[in-house]
């Protein structure tokens, strides 16, 4: 199965509902964006609005203790806040206010839910010897791990690949594109096989409970993943029978002044982060919150 050529088709918000669903208080307060999240696609964003001229404030609730240097770039932009170890909780829809986990309330004019998503099933032991793929982001990853397998092997790779769904079907057809060899397994694996010691391959199989084990040079899980929803639930916003906010093709969720993007989002029953990069949705996203808050584009054009 193939990734989609783009984002499907979808109706927008009508004007009307756009500019009644987004207030921004006087002009002379700058307009501020939480972002629930800041993972890839929360950070992408934030480079977006970077590039675009944001002229108001942007916060960023992290759910990490830790800063690593990606955060700490942005943490730097002028108008970026950074709350580490500081993640979402509860949001009042009504009085646009977001509640963090230690209990600090952080107003908004526009939120954008990036939470991500959680493995279904307990991590294999073993798994940070394989390569993963969960979204489209994760292709290019592979891509160079590829290579670097294929130079030291002089050979086209054996991959062992395990998993069912729409993240399999993409993640097999990533591996031929790239010239792997994909032998695709639908039972999990107890353990993964570490390569022999002194080796440059991570991994050199898979083992099962009854003790069988698949052997290849290179291993790629692409197991089913469950969308972070439940802080768009506290807020009334729909979301999808299998999981994730449901969003249109802007990105808007059913609650006004509440957006979705990445693996927390939903399209068509799909995890967003399987139809479109995070580069490419942080850029649309971008746009339409630029569009949401007029006294942005004032502000970028003085």
């Amino acid at each position: 199965m193939s990734a989609p050529a783009q984002f499907p088709p979808f109706a927008t918000a009508p004007a009307s509902e756009s500019a009644s669903a987004s207030p921004v208080g006087s002009p002379a307060s700058a307009p501020k964006i939480v972002i629930a999240g800041a993972g890839p696609a929360a950070q992408a964003l934030v480079r977006q609005l970077a590039t675009a001229r944001f002229r108001g404030t942007v916060t960023v609730l992290s759910s990490r203790d830790d800063a690593p240097d990606e955060l700490l770039e942005l943490a730097a932009l002028p108008f970026v806040s950074v709350r580490f170890g500081q993640p979402a909780s509860h949001i009042d829809a009504a009085a646009r206010v977001v509640t963090t986990a230690d209990g600090m309330d952080f107003g908004y004019d526009q939120l954008v839910i990036a939470t991500g998503s959680t493995p279904a099933h307990s991590l294999v032991e073993g798994s940070s010897r394989c390569l993963s793929y969960s979204t489209i982001d994760d292709a290019a990853k592979i891509g160079d791990a590829v290579k670097v397998v294929t130079r030291v092997l002089g050979r086209r790779p054996l991959g062992i690949l395990v998993g069912t769904g729409a993240a399999a079907g993409q993640a097999e057809a990533v591996l031929r594109a790239r010239g792997v060899r994909p032998v695709r397994t639908t039972a999990r694996p107890a353990a993964v096989v570490p390569s022999p010691a002194g080796s440059v391959l991570p991994a050199a199989g898979i083992v099962f409970d009854d003790g069988s084990r698949m052997n290849g040079d290179l291993v790629v899980l692409a197991e089913d993943r469950i969308a972070r929803d439940r802080l768009a639930a506290s807020a009334g916003v729909q979301t999808a029978a299998s999981g994730g906010v449901a969003v249109g093709r802007d990105f808007r969720s059913s609650v006004p002044g509440i957006w979705a993007i990445g693996d927390a989002a939903s399209f068509d029953g799909v995890r967003l982060g399987l139809l479109v990069a995070s580069d490419s949705a942080a850029g649309v996203c971008a746009a339409e919150l630029m569009t949401a808050v007029p006294d942005v584009r004032l502000a970028a054009a003085a």
